[in-house]
């Protein structure tokens, strides 16, 4: 099959790679219809190449129709459409049950001290071949696939993959009260979809910021009050006062996390680490990594005394100086984590099936065939075109 691999730092390939094969009774092979570019591969195409191997599929956010089935598979049968979680969660242990499917006992992948595994991302979450690619072989097939109805085209689904829940829960998490305040740093996918799905559940008012124009006219369209972060500077947390009594938003959601804009010293140390061995790298990165922290103390600085930061924006430092004393001044509330997918389904399978409040069928900026991912990722990178959110036909 053909699928999109990884080679090295801004090396992302089209290959022929050997077909995925039933290697447990419970596992599902579908043939993949849609599969999504993500903010977080950016993450592996710039920064994580010490923890990924040549050849590595990358991807986690696909749909596709169930080609084969292992002999426990009960849950779902060939010709079945169903979405893949990002998430490796099989659905019956003790932190499944608890709705923390990203903390799957199962899959938790213990030699990193890490969670459960994902689909096509590095060793740290088990190396698990990724949804770029025409066919995935998904594990935990009667409880992992999403089945979703016949008739609808893809894109009124595909993002249950991970856009529509990571959304969800950073708004579930942000705590904003009805008809408060909820400012979103960052309106790329997941920032984008936060605004939509805030306004849909009560707020009050949103603002969106951001410094890329296209994206700041895409949320404004939708009703988002929109700041431009080249435009305000050092100067954003009082236009954001401005705009809230003077106090700040109720709640903010930081959708950028470690490659914010406006961290010199943080991106040099980050860029010299892919310059080192990986063996190297992989050890200064997990014991004395930073990450480029502008959006977050800017979250810090804007919330309102005794309101909620919510990150759904990727980190991954292990030395990141927070500062403690402006928190816990300001009683600062902070919730965090990998979204737990199928916690929310239940949630959001009645936004998509009828009629479409949070505009999915149109969220889409690009579609391309998967030939073009390695093209998809340099424009995604560099924010070209307006690209907002590159969907692959493989």
């Amino acid at each position: 099959m053909r699928a999109l691999t990884w080679h090295g730092k801004r090396d992302v390939r089209i290959d022929t790679v050997p077909d995925p094969v039933i290697q447990d009774p419970t596992d599902v092979i579908i043939k993949v219809t849609t599969t999504g570019l993500c903010g977080s591969d950016l993450h592996l195409y710039e920064l994580f190449g010490p923890f990924l191997g040549v050849g590595d599929i990358l991807g986690h956010e696909p749909m596709g129709i169930v080609e084969e089935v292992g002999a426990e598979v009960t849950g779902v049968r060939p010709g079945d459409r169903v979405v893949v979680p990002f998430n490796v969660s099989c659905g019956t242990c003790f932190m499944c049950n608890q709705g923390l499917h990203s903390q799957c006992e199962t899959t938790q992948v213990r030699e990193h001290g890490n969670g459960a595994a994902l689909f096509g991302y590095t060793k740290l979450y088990g190396q698990v071949p990724g949804g770029q690619a025409e066919f995935l072989r998904v594990p935990f097939g009667n409880t992992l696939p999403i089945a979703v109805p016949p008739g609808p085209t893809d894109e009124r689904f595909v993002y249950l993959s991970d856009v529509l829940p990571t959304a969800w829960q950073a708004v579930e998490y942000a705590d904003v009260p009805p008809g408060g305040t909820v400012a979103v740093l960052g309106l790329g996918p997941i920032g984008d979809m936060c605004t939509r799905i805030a306004t849909h559940r009560g707020a009050g008012r949103v603002i969106g910021i951001d410094l890329v124009p296209e994206r700041l006219q895409r949320a404004h369209a939708r009703g988002v009050h929109t700041l431009d972060l080249n435009e305000h500077g050092k100067n954003i947390g009082e236009a954001v006062r401005d705009l809230t009594d003077g106090r700040g938003p109720d709640s903010v959601v930081d959708a950028v996390g470690m490659e914010a804009h406006g961290a010199p010293v943080a991106k040099g140390m980050q860029n010299l680490t892919t310059l080192l061995p990986d063996a190297l790298a992989a050890k200064i990165m997990q014991r004395a990594g930073v990450d480029r922290l502008s959006a977050l103390y800017l979250a810090i600085d804007l919330v309102r005394r005794g309101g909620t930061i919510s990150l759904s924006g990727v980190y991954g430092g292990m030395t990141d100086p927070m500062p403690l004393l402006t928190m816990f001044d300001k009683q600062v509330q902070l919730r965090m984590g990998q979204a737990n997918v199928w916690r929310w389904v239940d949630d959001l399978l009645p936004l998509l099936t009828d009629a479409d409040p949070l505009g999915v069928d149109d969220f889409a900026t690009h579609r391309m065939p998967l030939t073009q991912a390695p093209e998809a990722y340099e424009m995604f990178q560099k924010k070209q075109d307006g690209t907002v959110k590159i969907l692959f036909t493989p």
